[in-house]
């Protein structure tokens, strides 16, 4: 999935994780290659034919733009269905017992792709996917789903916010793109939203998750958290 020279999503985010889950202090990790999805999983989230419809447009060369920030390469079609699948089959290794926490390390992003829009770098919604997901296969009903990231995921939030089962809380600064996240947005109380002002940092990052978004989370009691990590705030 390569967007392109001067795109910032880029192929050199992937390259810097996984050179540093490469160093000594990461070697007894146990490491999977990341399955595809299929097109039913990703119907969880993205109903009827988007997903068909989505990679029909992927090129045989070159680039194609979905729009000014979304531009799909010939690897896009199959590293979106990897991503998703990486986030399903975490969550099926962590419901069996088989790990107690697991990290994906995916590209493209999800969380600003809404259940019938694709957008901001974004194909397949890869979080909210795998949420449903663990509904649907291992019986579980309230699922969480933390974020932090420069911008705010509407599409994570699109897709969760009619239903009081998952949570959504999210740290993200505000203005920015995509224009959503404020307080006030509360879906049917399951959606915590704490913008963060320009040059915010660590303390208010900590005081917004220690007043706000942890007790939430203990609050709603999971069965389940999702960690939707976005880490262009560094």
């Amino acid at each position: 999935h390569d967007p392109g020279p001067h795109h910032p999503e880029s192929p050199a985010r992937l390259k810097a994780v996984l050179a540093a889950l490469a160093k000594p202090g990461f070697a007894k990790l146990a490491r999977r290659e990341a399955p595809k999805a299929s097109l039913e999983q990703i119907a969880l989230v993205h109903p009827g034919d988007f997903a068909e419809r989505l990679l029909a447009v992927v090129p045989k060369q070159g680039h194609a733009a979905i729009d000014a920030d979304t531009v799909l390469s010939p690897g896009s079609g199959e590293a979106a269905l990897r991503a998703a699948g990486a986030c399903i089959a975490a969550v099926d290794a962590v419901m069996k017992g088989e790990a107690q926490n697991a990290f994906c390390a995916v590209r493209p992003p999800g969380h600003h792709a809404e259940p019938r829009h694709a957008m901001g770098f974004c194909l397949f919604n890869n979080v909210a996917i795998a949420a449903l997901h663990a509904r649907r296969v291992h019986g579980i009903q309230r699922v969480a789903v933390i974020a932090f990231d420069v911008h705010h995921g509407n599409g994570t939030q699109a897709a969760f916010e009619r239903d009081a089962d998952f949570l959504y809380a999210s740290t993200h600064q505000m203005p920015l793109y995509p224009g959503t996240g404020a307080p006030t947005e509360r879906g049917v109380g399951n959606i915590v939203n704490v913008p963060l002002r320009p040059m915010s940092g660590s303390d208010e990052f900590r005081k917004a998750f220690t007043n706000v978004v942890l007790p939430a989370l203990g609050a709603f009691q999971p069965e389940l958290v999702i960690i939707s990590a976005g880490f262009d705030a560094h």
